[in-house]
């Protein structure tokens, strides 16, 4: 297959948006909305260089935004992904393509996980790809799938036609306070996340954080080697129980800046905590705390030769327009001017796989589920991919 050219000069690239339905707030509001009208929503500067030049959406919802959005920023509406991708030339016309599967009416499975159609819209694309014999870029939005079998088909699929793939949400490139990476390089035997509301829905954001940390652990990452989810009374019991983890748990609750009065046990009433234990022995626990945090995503990991962890919050700044979807839209932007992810694909991969065999043990009264499958090795560069600065 042959790449479009890219490079960080000549024109703005052209970018098609494949969402699922645009409704404000929506994932496709808040990203796709900062390519039409500037990274702060109020048509003004400053702006994402690449420019959305075609739109498809899967559904209408009843708020719909975007044949308004369409009409005002003259930006064309088609009925397929073809379409969308060749601008009704018969050739791929676009330099970058732009996946939002979230949002929408769609069904959930016996496991809780919300059936977006990312897979089957990330086939539509790449078989365009295949009929045109060229590729683009392809960002796809949170999850790859809520099915480990089917992400790994799509970055199977990317590695054969050879185009570069970014995924993942804003959780681990959004401001962080402080401004704090793990060190590249170290040993870092055991992470905690805290997070809030849904397991599947939230639970990703939070399995995310923790990884973009531990990743950088040395030797790289190696795999998963096993997961549980325990809930209730067995959360509070692990933490007691488990001497490495209560100093991590500490310093990422001191983070937190929504944290509620009281008593844990007394003011969280459905405690989560997901248990992930890497190939290499790296452990990481990721705490539901719905109740205790109403808005924040925090993490710590022991790092070998310190007497500290190493513990931040990734700051969801909602208000007045959500600049954090900006932090991942800077990321996003690296891709479609390089040709090259600025992080690794495996890191979602691994997540996606993770969070799937977690919910099944959910599903099954909160066994150790093994996870062969989640062989997944990488090396994330040396640099970290946050914000720590605004769009000027």
């Amino acid at each position: 297959m042959a790449p479009l050219a890219v490079a960080a000069e000549g024109p703005p690239k052209r970018i098609a948006a494949v969402i699922t339905t645009w409704f404000q707030r929506s994932h496709a509001d808040v990203i796709v909305g900062k390519y039409l009208e500037g990274f702060h929503q109020n048509n003004q500067p400053p702006y994402p260089r690449s420019k959305i030049v075609s739109m498809y959406t899967a559904q209408v919802h009843e708020k719909d935004m975007s044949r308004e959005m369409s009409r005002k920023h003259g930006v064309p509406i088609y009925r397929t992904i073809y379409e969308v991708l060749t601008l009704g030339t018969g050739d791929l016309a676009v330099d970058g393509v732009l996946i939002i599967g979230e949002h929408g009416d769609y069904p959930l499975n016996d496991k809780g996980q919300r059936l977006y159609p990312r897979f089957q819209l990330f086939l539509q694309v790449t078989d365009v790809f295949r009929q045109t014999g060229k590729v683009a870029p392809v960002y796809t939005d949170k999850h790859l799938s809520y099915s480990w079998v089917k992400a790994k088909r799509m970055v199977e699929i990317s590695r054969e036609m050879g185009f570069p793939m970014l995924a993942g949400s804003s959780v681990p490139v959004a401001f962080r306070d402080p401004q704090v990476d793990a060190p590249w390089g170290a040993k870092m035997p055991h992470a905690v996340g805290i997070a809030f509301a849904g397991l599947e829905s939230y639970g990703f954001h939070m399995l995310e954080l923790i990884q973009s940390m531990i990743e950088r652990r040395q030797g790289g990452e190696v795999g998963v080697s096993s997961v549980q989810c325990l809930q209730g009374p067995a959360v509070w019991n692990y933490l007691d129980k488990t001497p490495w983890v209560r100093p991590l748990f500490d310093a990422a609750l001191s983070r937190c800046k929504t944290r509620q009065p009281g008593e844990l046990a007394e003011i969280v009433k459905d405690p989560a905590v997901f248990l992930v234990n890497h190939r290499d022995g790296a452990q990481a626990a990721g705490f539901m705390l719905t109740g205790a945090v109403k808005d924040d995503f925090a993490v710590a990991v022991e790092v070998e030769g310190r007497s500290e962890p190493v513990s931040t919050l990734a700051w969801l700044m909602r208000k007045p327009y959500h600049h954090h979807f900006g932090c991942l839209i800077k990321n996003i932007e690296k891709m479609y001017e390089t040709g090259k992810a600025p992080y690794p694909v495996e890191r979602t991969l691994l997540v996606s796989g993770m969070l799937d065999f977690l919910l099944d043990s959910v599903k099954e009264r909160n066994r150790v589920v093994e996870t062969p499958e989640l062989g997944v090795a990488y090396q994330t560069p040396n640099a970290s991919h946050f914000c720590t600065e605004g769009w000027a």
